[in-house]
C-alpha cells in the first residue's frame, strides 16, 4: 500500500526545473574547495565498504557532481559519469531509477542517449535471471520518467509495452518458489505496460487499447491478486469505462484502514459522490468519519499515556497529528458529503430531510474564511496514475498535445497536484459546506411565508438576511459575485450564454438557480426582478435551465460501451442534487398550501390568492416529469444484452491484426500454456482460471449495473413527481 500522508504536496520530479543552486557570498574557489573534501571524504567511505547494499556514498557522489555543474562546469564529464558508475551497481534495483529520478532530469538529450546506451549494454536481456530483469526495468523506468515514451511512435509504443508483457512471462519462473505475499519479479513490468497502452488510448482513441490496459493488471492480479499498485490503477481504469461497481470492489479489496482512509480515498470516493450507488458511497464516507472521530477521542489518551511515560517526541508527535486530522480539509467536506448524500438518499420524504437538516449549521461556520485558510491537504496524490494527477483533472479526457514536450507536460501535472489545495478542492469544500444550510432556510422560508408561522406570512429579515449571505458565499466558490453569477443564469436560461463554458461546475450553477428561485419565491426582496409581466419568473428561469442543461449532456453523450468519460456522472449529479433540491422545494410549498385538518373547502379569496404560485409550481413538475422522462428514454437506450455488448468489446480487439489493438490479447491468451512446467504448483493454478473474455464480460455486467441503478434512481423521481402532478391537478381543478 502506499505509505500514509499528512504533509503538505511536493512535486519532486518538478524540482529540478528551476535553479536549485543555493545563493552564497563564498568564492568560487572556496566552493570548489569545499566540494573537493566532501568528494575525497566521500571516496574513502566507498573503498572502505565492500558490498553492493550500500548506496549513500555513490548517490553522495552524483550530488558533489550536481553541485558542481550547478556551479557552472556544465562541460565536466564527471555528472554522467558518475550516474553511469551508479547504474552499474546498483542498476539492478527497483529503488535505483527513483534514487536518481532528480539528476535524470538535468542531462542533456546526448547524455540520456549516452546513460541508456551504456545501462543497455551491461546485460544479456535474453537471459532470464534476477539482476538482468531488474537492469531491464531500470531501462524502461528511466525512459518512463524522463518522458521518453511521450515521443515514441504508436508502433514503438505498441512494440514496446508487448515487450514488457513477454519479458514478465518469461521471467515468471523466478518467482515460482515465492510466497504469495512476496512482490513477484517483474511486477513492474505490467504497470508500465499498461500505462503505454493508456497513452495510446490517449492518442489514437481507439477503445481497444484502454481494455488491453485493463487485461494487462486483471492478468497480473490473476498471477498475485496483492499487488497493490495494480488494483488502484484499475480503480480509475474502471471508473473512466463506466464500469464503477468493478472500481469499487478493487477499492474495496485494498482494504483501507486507519490513517490510510485519510491520505488515499480519494481513488474512488469523488466517483461514488456523483454516482448513484447512494448506500455503497454512505458506506464507505461512514467508515472515513468513524477513524476520524474514533482516533480525535483517543488522542488525549495516548498523549497523556505518552507523557507518563517521558516520551516526549511522541506527545509532540500524537499533538500535531491531531490538528492535522481536525482540520483536515477532507475531514470538512466528508462531514458535509455525509449530510448531502443523506439528503439524496431521503428527499422524497420532507420529514425525513427536516430530520437530517436539524443543528447543521456548523458546517457553515467550519467553511468560513478563517477557518479555509488553516485546512490541511492531507492526500497522497503521488500514487494516482498520471493520466489523472488530481480529483478534478482526467488527461483522457481531454485532447492530447502532440506538440508538448516532455518537461511541459511534466510541469502540467506538477501544477495540478500543487494548486489542488487553493483550487478546485478548496472551493468545491465551501459550496458542500453551504448546501445543507441552503437547503433548510429554502424549505423554512416556503413555510413561513405561505403557512401561519409567521405574521402575514412574511418571512423574518434575519432568514432573509443570512440566505443571501449564503448565496453571495456560494456564487463566490463558483468564481463570481452574486450580480454577475444571476446574470450568467439569465444568460444560460435564455439560451444566451451557451452551456458548454460553465461545463466544469454546471451542476453548482443549476443548483445555485434553485437557491436563488427559493429566495424569489419567499422574499420581498427578489433577487431575479422582472422588467415586465412577459419576463420570466424564477421559477420559469429554473425550468429553463434544468431542460437546457440535462439537454445539452443527452445530446452530447455517447454510449458508455464504447466511448469511455461519458457523461453519466454529470446527469446522476444533476439528478440526485439540484432537480432533488428543487423538488424538496415543490413538496414544501405543496405541504405548506394544503389544507389542514378537515376537508377542503371551497374556494375562497385566500386560497384564489395562491393560484398563480401553484400554476408555477405546475409548470415546473411538468418540466422535472418531462426531463427525467428524457434520461429515463436514453438510459433505456443504452441497455442492450450481455452477449451482444460482450461482442462489440471483443470487437475492438481484432485477433489476426498484426497492428493496433488486439497484439497484446493473444499474449495473455497464448503464453499461459507455454511456460506451466516450468512455473510451479502455485503460478500455473492461477493461470489457469485466466480468461480474458470473462474479464471483459464483467465490465459489461458493471456498466449495466450503472445504468440500471440510475434507472431506478429515475423511477423513483419519476413516481414523486407525477404524484405531484396529480395533486396540483385536483388543487386546481
Amino acid at each position: 500500500m502506499p505509505k500514509p500522508t499528512t504533509g503538505g504536496h511536493t512535486c519532486s520530479s518538478c524540482s529540478v526545473d528551476s535553479t536549485m543552486l543555493n545563493k552564497t557570498s563564498l568564492s568560487e574557489e572556496v566552493v570548489e574547495s569545499r566540494l573537493a573534501s566532501a568528494l575525497s571524504f566521500v571516496q574513502k567511505l566507498q573503498k572502505n565498504e565492500s558490498g553492493d547494499c550500500v548506496r549513500g556514498p555513490h548517490l553522495a557522489n552524483i550530488e558533489i557532481q550536481r553541485q558542481r555543474r550547478l556551479s557552472g562546469n556544465t562541460i565536466d564529464r564527471k555528472f554522467i559519469e558518475a550516474l553511469v558508475n551508479y547504474f552499474h551497481r546498483f542498476g539492478h534495483l527497483s529503488c535505483s531509477s527513483s534514487d536518481v529520478e532528480i539528476y535524470l532530469h538535468m542531462l542533456s538529450s546526448d547524455e540520456i542517449t549516452e546513460l541508456l546506451d551504456t545501462i543497455s549494454r551491461s546485460f544479456d536481456a535474453s537471459s532470464v535471471s534476477v539482476k538482468a530483469l531488474g537492469l531491464t526495468i531500470t531501462t524502461f523506468k528511466v525512459q518512463e520518467l524522463l518522458g521518453i515514451l511521450l515521443s515514441k511512435s504508436t508502433t514503438d509504443l505498441q512494440r514496446i509495452a508487448k515487450g514488457m508483457v513477454e519479458t514478465f512471462y518469461k521471467n515468471l519462473p523466478l518467482s515460482r518458489d515465492l510466497d504469495p505475499q512476496e512482490s513477484m519479479h517483474g511486477e513492474e513490468l505490467l504497470s508500465m505496460a499498461s500505462s503505454i497502452l493508456v497513452q495510446l488510448f490517449w492518442r489514437t482513441r481507439n477503445l481497444g487499447y484502454l481494455l488491453e490496459a485493463v487485461l494487462v493488471l486483471e492478468f497480473g492480479l490473476t498471477v498475485r491478486k496483492h499487488v497493490w499498485q495494480y488494483k488502484i490503477t484499475l480503480v480509475h481504469l474502471y471508473s473512466y469505462l463506466g464500469a464503477l461497481p468493478l472500481a469499487h470492489r478493487r477499492y474495496a479489496s485494498l482494504e483501507v484502514k486507519n490513517i490510510l482512509l485519510e491520505s488515499i480515498s480519494h481513488h474512488i470516493l469523488p466517483q461514488m459522490l456523483s454516482s448513484p450507488f447512494l448506500q455503497q458511497t454512505a458506506n464507505l464516507v461512514k467508515d472515513y468519519l468513524k477513524f476520524i472521530d474514533d482516533h480525535l477521542k483517543e488522542s488525549a489518551d495516548l498523549t497523556c499515556l505518552a507523557y507518563r511515560h517521558r516520551t516526549y517526541s511522541k506527545v509532540i508527535e500524537f499533538v500535531q497529528f491531531k490538528n492535522r486530522l481536525q482540520r483536515s480539509m477532507q475531514y470538512l467536506c466528508v462531514k458535509s458529503d455525509s449530510v448531502i448524500l443523506s439528503l439524496k438518499q431521503k428527499s422524497e420524504s420532507l420529514e425525513e430531510v427536516e430530520s437530517v437538516l436539524e443543528n447543521l449549521n456548523h458546517l457553515v461556520y467550519l467553511s468560513n474564511e478563517d477557518n479555509m485558510k488553516h485546512l490541511t491537504f492531507n492526500e497522497d496524490l503521488e500514487a494516482r496514475p498520471w493520466w489523472t494527477p488530481t480529483t478534478s483533472v482526467n488527461f483522457l479526457s481531454e485532447p492530447i498535445d502532440e506538440v508538448s514536450t516532455p518537461v511541459c507536460f511534466r510541469a502540467k501535472v506538477c501544477k495540478h497536484k500543487s494548486t489542488e489545495k487553493d483550487g478546485p478542492k478548496m472551493r468545491d469544500t465551501e459550496r458542500k459546506s453551504l448546501v445543507p444550510r441552503l437547503i433548510y432556510l429554502s424549505m423554512h422560508g416556503c413555510v413561513s411565508s405561505l403557512g401561519e408561522t409567521e405574521l402575514n406570512g412574511a418571512v423574518s429579515d434575519i432568514t432573509i438576511g443570512e440566505m443571501k449571505t449564503l448565496l453571495e458565499k456560494y456564487a463566490r466558490s463558483i468564481g463570481y459575485s452574486i450580480d454577475d453569477a444571476l446574470s450568467m443564469i439569465l444568460g444560460m436560461s435564455s439560451g444566451k450564454k451557451s452551456i458548454k463554458d460553465f461545463a466544469p461546475d454546471i451542476v453548482s450553477w443549476m443548483s445555485f438557480a434553485v437557491f436563488i428561485n427559493a429566495m424569489n419565491f419567499w422574499s420581498n426582496e427578489s433577487l431575479i426582478p422582472r422588467t415586465d409581466q412577459s419576463g420570466p419568473s424564477s421559477w420559469q428561469i429554473v425550468d429553463s435551465l434544468v431542460k437546457i442543461c440535462v439537454e445539452e449532456q443527452l445530446t452530447e453523450a455517447n454510449r458508455i460501451l464504447t466511448c469511455p468519460g461519458n457523461n453519466i456522472p454529470v446527469l446522476v449529479q444533476m439528478v440526485t442534487e439540484p432537480i432533488s433540491w428543487h423538488l424538496i422545494m415543490i413538496q414544501s410549498c405543496m405541504r405548506a398550501m394544503a389544507p389542514q385538518g378537515k376537508k377542503k373547502k371551497k374556494s375562497g379569496p385566500a386560497e384564489r390568492s395562491n393560484i398563480p404560485q401553484l400554476q408555477g409550481i405546475q409548470r415546473s413538475v411538468q418540466c422535472l416529469i418531462n426531463t427525467v422522462q428524457s434520461i429515463q428514454i436514453w438510459l433505456s437506450d443504452q441497455m442492450c444484452p450481455e452477449e451482444q455488448a460482450l461482442d462489440t468489446l471483443l470487437s475492438y480487439l481484432p485477433a489476426a491484426s498484426d497492428e493496433g489493438p488486439g497484439q497484446m490479447l493473444r499474449v495473455l491468451e497464448d503464453n499461459p500454456a507455454a511456460h506451466h512446467s516450468e512455473l510451479g504448483d502455485r503460478i500455473a493454478q492461477s493461470l489457469k482460471t485466466w480468461n480474458c473474455t470473462d474479464a471483459l464480460r464483467r465490465i459489461v455486467g458493471a456498466e449495466h449495473e450503472l445504468l440500471a441503478e440510475f434507472k431506478k434512481t429515475c423511477d423513483s423521481k419519476l413516481k414523486l413527481l407525477t404524484s405531484e402532478a396529480a395533486s396540483l391537478s385536483s388543487v386546481l381543478h
